[in-house]
């Protein structure tokens, strides 16, 4: 049987400064679930969302996690860090295997703009395979608002996808739907770990590939320590969940054409009219000049109650 032992840790975070906690933390759960493969935590957990802690590639934090990763023996997905490569920044996830190696790194594609200002977008997408288990998908927290990029890890043979994520706003909800469509419409295990403390609400979940749930926190600090069953992807995949829709496979088999999809221009071209993507402003309506006759007309009234 072909499972993956996976611990999802939502971390009571402080906004900078985390790497010993990331430490302790990781070591108390290989020490605690000896049968775990693979750790995930959240996005940017290590030392939140400046830009100006930015650090290249293989820097300190990365050799620390290296380090972290052999003393453990497990995969370890740090959730990101801002790297800098010359001028750029990028929203990176370095995935280290047991022997300490970066057998991956992921740019984030979908930097959360306008806030998320001042980081480049990736361009590549990323799966890795873990010897014995199977595929695993990496896209980063507003990644997953954009279908088409969850697809194509699927199409990349992702059975399981890990969403590092860092949310503190009140759109969580909305996110936990998502994911969970994300899992249904892709037959796959999806694993969207958030933070808790200063830099996110929690309420991180895992979704099976029937969209089936598994797992969803609460807002403070949980360790979800987890044996997925990735023949069960497999099963669904061929099947369809409960025997319903086999939804990647009709995908695969039907003609229809997307031209929104087919070049850069053509979506750009529909979408036009939107406007630019920049940072929303107060709105302020003017007075129409009925409206502001009428305003000078009112008088005050004053109401005597004996």
């Amino acid at each position: 049987m072909a499972s993956l032992g996976v611990a999802a840790l939502q971390l009571a975070a402080g906004s900078t400064g985390n790497l010993e906690l990331v430490e302790r933390e990781v070591r108390a759960v290989a020490k605690r679930f000896p049968w775990l493969d693979l750790v995930v935590i959240g996005e940017l957990a290590i030392h939140g969302a400046s830009v100006d802690l930015a650090e290249p590639a293989g820097g300190e934090t990365e050799q620390r996690l290296a380090a972290l990763a052999v003393e453990t023996g497990l995969w370890l997905v740090p959730g990101s860090l801002y790297e800098r490569r010359g001028d750029a920044i990028f929203n990176t996830t370095p995935v280290f295997n047991p022997s300490g190696e970066v057998v991956a790194r992921y740019d984030k594609m979908f930097p959360f703009l306008p806030y998320e200002a001042g980081v480049e977008p990736g361009r590549d997408y990323v799966v890795f395979d873990i010897p014995g288990a199977g595929r695993v998908g990496i896209a980063i927290c507003y990644d997953m608002w954009f279908p088409e990029m969850i697809r194509t890890l699927a199409g990349m043979g992702a059975e399981v996808i890990l969403l590092p994520t860092m949310t503190n706003t009140i759109d969580r909800d909305v996110e936990l739907s998502i994911a969970r469509a994300n899992a249904a419409i892709n037959q796959c295990y999806f694993v969207d770990v958030n933070l808790a403390g200063d830099l996110g609400v929690g309420r991180s979940a895992v979704y099976g590939p029937g969209g089936d749930v598994i797992c969803e926190t609460g807002a403070g600090r949980e360790i979800i320590a987890l044996d997925l069953d990735l023949d069960q992807v497999s099963r669904m995949r061929h099947r369809g969940w409960q025997g319903l829709g086999q939804v990647l496979k009709s995908f695969r088999d039907s003609d229809v054409r997307f031209p929104l999809h087919e070049t850069v221009g053509a979506r750009r071209q529909v979408m036009q009219a939107m406007g630019p993507l920049e940072m929303p402003e107060k709105e302020r309506k003017e007075p129409t000049e009925d409206a502001a006759d009428e305003g000078a007309d009112r008088k005050p009234r004053l109401t005597i109650i004996d």
